[in-house]
């Protein structure tokens, strides 16, 4: 089963301070989402409401068509994952899985053999994890927590470059063997971008955008070719490399079809943008509002 997420209004002050402001959003179940946002976006203000860690100062928070606030078989089902994991540092690894039992869902055989693969020390305690390690283990119980929605909040930092890699590849894995809706957070975008079905992107307490991962690759392109061909067609650029006689440009907006043919006659190749690219540009604090 998988959960859908409705937001209505929503808003949420921290004191005097607007951390999201009338967001309207919907996800459909059984996808994995990529929130994105810059530091202080409000990215983990929003995964918090829907895994009832707050209460919204205004709007309705919906997950699998339920109120989530103080809604016990509903927040049961959700899973969120923060960078470093919510435990006892007193805890040895073993027991940090098998305290999450405690979930009606949580798979302690496959904590386990995840565990073993990542080669996550069962007896060490948590205070004496590296900081790779101690993402892992936070993985491990996030994968491991088998909820209709699972939220993953920056907890690849810390992991190593292959780690990270084959957390991916498990995550995915678990997906396909057990579709259910996934979010993730992250600032390494261009890494998930082949995982994520949806982007979510919000930016200073706003959602900014919301569309499937194709509409943001046919966003903008790259062009590269002759350096005083590209020039000649006039785009404006959102960045440029040249070396020798060629250059290539990136820029934000889809190409029509009379510059497309333009690019082509001038022996120019049309590339797509990288959704990192597209995502610094959209979130530019210099940037009006689309």
């Amino acid at each position: 089963m998988s959960f859908t997420v409705n937001l209505r209004g929503v808003s949420l002050r921290y004191g005097s301070e607007d951390a999201l402001a009338d967001i309207d959003l919907d996800l459909e179940a059984g996808k994995i989402y990529g929130l994105l946002g810059r530091n202080g976006a409000g990215k983990t203000s929003l995964l918090s409401l829907l895994a009832a860690f707050r209460k919204p100062t205004a709007g309705d928070v919906l997950v699998g068509g339920e109120p989530v606030w103080e809604n016990a078989p509903i927040v049961s089902r959700v899973a969120l994952i923060r960078e470093g994991g919510d435990f006892d540092d007193s805890d040895s690894v073993k027991a940090v899985i098998e305290a999450g039992q405690i979930r009606p869902s949580f798979d302690t055989e496959y904590a386990l053999k995840l565990a073993e693969r990542f080669d996550l020390p069962l007896k060490k305690k948590v205070r004496d994890l590296s900081r790779g390690k101690r993402s892992v283990l936070a993985a491990v119980t996030g994968l491991a927590a088998r909820a209709e929605l699972t939220m993953f909040d920056e907890v690849h930092l810390g992991m190593d470059a292959p780690t990270r890699d084959a957390f991916y590849k498990e995550l995915l894995a678990e997906y396909m063997d057990r579709p259910h809706t996934v979010i993730l957070s992250t600032h390494l975008i261009d890494e998930v971008a082949n995982y994520l079905e949806e982007v979510v992107i919000v930016d200073r307490g706003r959602l900014l955008r919301h569309a499937d991962i194709e509409a943001f690759q046919g966003m903008g392109a790259t062009l590269t070719g002759p350096a005083d061909a590209v020039d000649a067609l006039g785009l404006a650029a959102l960045a440029e490399q040249r070396l020798g006689g060629t250059k290539s440009i990136t820029v934000a907006d889809a190409l029509d079809a009379p510059t497309r043919e333009r690019a082509a006659a001038a022996g120019i190749e049309i590339g797509p943008v990288g959704l990192q690219d597209l995502f610094i540009h959209l979130t530019d604090p210099e940037r009006k509002a689309a």
